[in-house]
């Protein structure tokens, strides 16, 4: 965020030559509202490869036209990519459920920590669209047959569409929270990080091929 492009041809160049010295970026549009980020695992140490995702105000998704490019968008990035899942909902929700505060073991104080460090953990629960890859179809099987045409869609490639609700801004609401858990339990309660417990999954997807290709 602290250099700034000018639009032409040379955009992808110096973004390319960014990556090369930092391996990952961020980039913020002039919108200030309109973000795009790469941050790869540089440590090896876990089969998760790394995230790509952008951020753009959650009124563009009240229009249908706009809904139906971003499940277009996601489709062609995660065959770009080779990414066996994504997850798209309000940045509220994504922090309720990935992070939580527990005492530091210094008695006083808190800290924040992660519940599930990535998808090789299982996942931190459904968000407004979840698009499955093959490691997660495998994991679900015939689950996912059983949620209603409503809330499941296959797209190109094998990848499995489940959304619980129309909008990003059900999401925690009585309504979004109640079509939530009823995939959850659909699906295998087993598989998803409990909040209120918390526990972290048991029944997690088969992800050993990524450490032989990554």
């Amino acid at each position: 965020m602290g250099e700034r492009f000018e639009p032409g041809s040379s955009v992808p160049d110096a973004l390319a030559d960014r990556y090369d010295e930092f391996k990952s970026f961020f980039i913020g549009a002039k919108t200030d509202r309109d973000f795009i980020y790469l941050s790869p695992e540089r440590h090896g140490k876990y089969p998760f490869a790394g995230a790509f995702g952008w951020v753009t105000s959650v009124v563009e998704a009240r229009k249908a036209g706009w809904r139906e490019a971003h499940l277009r968008q996601v489709v062609e990035i995660m065959h770009l990519l080779g990414s066996p899942l994504v997850q798209s909902g309000l940045d509220d929700d994504f922090e309720r459920k990935n992070w939580r505060l527990v005492p530091t073991e210094y008695g006083f104080g808190s800290e924040r920590v992660f519940n599930v460090r990535d998808y090789s953990e299982g996942l931190s629960g459904l968000y407004w669209r979840n698009v499955f890859g093959a490691p997660f179809v495998d994991l679900f099987g015939p689950r996912l047959d059983a949620i209603p045409a409503s809330q499941r869609q296959s797209l190109d490639g094998g990848l499995v569409l489940v959304q619980p609700y129309a909008l990003p801004t059900q999401a925690m609401t009585p309504e979004g929270a109640a079509a939530e858990s009823q995939l959850i339990a659909t699906l295998g309660p087993d598989a998803f990080f409990d909040l209120p417990t918390p526990r972290k999954p048991t029944r997690v997807p088969d992800v050993s091929w990524m450490l032989h290709k990554h």
